[in-house]
């Protein structure tokens, strides 16, 4: 396909996800299933259209001056590739599967290219709705803040240090142009241009032979903080699939006891298979019983969750909290459009539940670490906050020194983090990772 006719199935495949309210994913696997002249390139491209289209669409709208699909591509364009006038113009010729030439209104609006004037919502691109959510927690710089989580995210490793060392993979990578991460001391990066494919990452021997998994540093830097040593007894309250189980195992150096589970047992399926891989031998994967993923047990630590056996004995309760997921709008660029108020609502249901589980799981002296990929304060700062005013015999620990875990990076990242009373938050404008809120509280000995 040419570069044209890319850009003409992007904006047939925006249409559909706009119309249809359908996640960017599926359309575009149904898109490659009815065009199958379509090579892995093509297909890599038009995604890589959509998704940048989706990351920008708000401020695309405001440059254009309306909100077509067509718009918000052409915008896109111009506003995340840095394409001129006269490129655009090449692309969009008329010619045999080419979008239909400029019009004179576009063709300005592309000269203009200005965001003055634009509101926070626009300027950063997120829903309107959410802005004084946003607001709450960066104030002025909100804009510039969704700016950043519009942006297309690298590709993150962790070095599963249960094989082999970060020094000993580098080379292994050198034909990605990997590089060490900022801040984890055991994470890679592999940067990433605005058309680039994403590299095989599965196909490599490393990752074949467990020597490494995708995990953005922000995520491995939330593992890292929770603290887990050697010897502990841990549990992971809500693992999914595993990343940060198998980051603290890797960290307990296969020592201690992992017990790893999940509200929603179907999240639980690909962990074996990466247990394995990584060769981590102290993960007790707890599968809940009952037939609903979705409403939590009623009893505690019980048996439904297959933890009453763990009541008062873990050294360490983690909690990847079920989140909105707006510290991973970079990689999940059509989920922001698709939130709803109500989605927040239901989340924070669930966190409390969450987080009065594991108070009833962790020993006196134990600790709670409360994680979401969120930025919202609802979901971190007010969350954590309203534990501590229901449990007494709990109190937080100070952020900045929980990131003394990281040794020489410590107090550059806690710089860079933005620090709260009950925990800190990373985000892609100040930590270069998705958006991250950790918080530590221990239960009094």
């Amino acid at each position: 396909m040419t570069p044209a006719a890319r850009l003409s199935a992007a904006i047939e495949v925006f249409a559909e996800i706009e119309a249809r309210r359908r996640p960017a994913a599926d359309v575009l696997k149904d898109w490659g299933l009815s065009n199958r002249f379509a090579g892995s390139s093509d297909r890599a491209a038009i995604a890589g259209l959509v998704y940048d289209a989706l990351r920008r669409k708000a401020s695309s709208a405001w440059l254009m001056g309306t909100a077509t699909p067509r718009a918000a591509l052409i915008g896109m364009l111009r506003r995340e590739r840095g394409l001129d006038v006269g490129a655009i113009e090449a692309l969009c010729s008329g010619a045999r599967f080419a979008p239909a030439p400029l019009t004179d209104a576009e063709r300005t609006a592309l000269a203009s290219h200005s965001l003055v004037g634009a509101p926070a919502s626009v300027a950063g691109d997120y829903p309107d709705w959410l802005d004084p959510h946003l607001a709450r927690v960066f104030g002025e710089e909100r804009a510039d803040e969704g700016a950043a989580l519009a942006t297309r995210a690298p590709l993150d490793l962790r070095v599963n240090t249960l094989k082999v060392e970060r020094e000993e993979v580098l080379p292994k990578l050198a034909h990605l142009d990997a590089e060490q991460t900022q801040w984890s001391p055991i994470g890679l990066r592999i940067r990433l241009s605005a058309d680039a494919k994403n590299p095989a990452i599965h196909a490599e021997p490393s990752f074949r032979k467990g020597e490494i998994e995708v995990q953005d540093e922000g995520s491995q830097l939330a593992a890292l903080l929770a603290g887990a040593k050697p010897g502990m007894q841990v549990v992971d309250l809500a693992a999914g699939a595993g990343g940060k189980t198998l980051a603290l195992a890797a960290a307990m150096e296969n020592r201690g006891q992992i017990y790893a589970t999940d509200i929603d047992k179907r999240q639980l399926v690909p962990i074996h298979e990466r247990i394995a891989r990584a060769g981590a031998r102290n993960i007790q994967v707890r599968t809940p019983r009952g037939s609903s993923p979705t409403v939590a047990p009623a009893n505690g630590a019980g048996l439904g969750w297959g933890l009453a056996d763990l009541a008062g004995r873990a050294d360490l309760v983690v909690i990847d909290a079920p989140c909105t997921g707006t510290g991973t709008w970079r990689r999940n660029p059509d989920a922001k459009w698709r939130v709803r108020p109500g989605a927040l609502a239901e989340r924070l249901k669930e966190q409390e539940a969450l987080l009065d589980r594991a108070a009833t799981l962790v020993k006196p002296g134990g600790r709670i670490a409360y994680i979401t990929c969120s930025v919202l304060r609802e979901e971190n700062d007010d969350q954590a906050q309203a534990f501590l005013d229901r449990h007494a015999d709990f109190s937080v620990e100070k952020p900045a020194d929980a990131a003394r875990t990281l040794g020489e990076r410590a107090y550059l990242f806690a710089e860079a983090a933005l620090i709260s009373g009950p925990g800190l938050l990373m985000t892609p404008r100040r930590t270069g990772t998705d958006g991250f809120f950790v918080s530590l509280i221990r239960r009094s000995a």
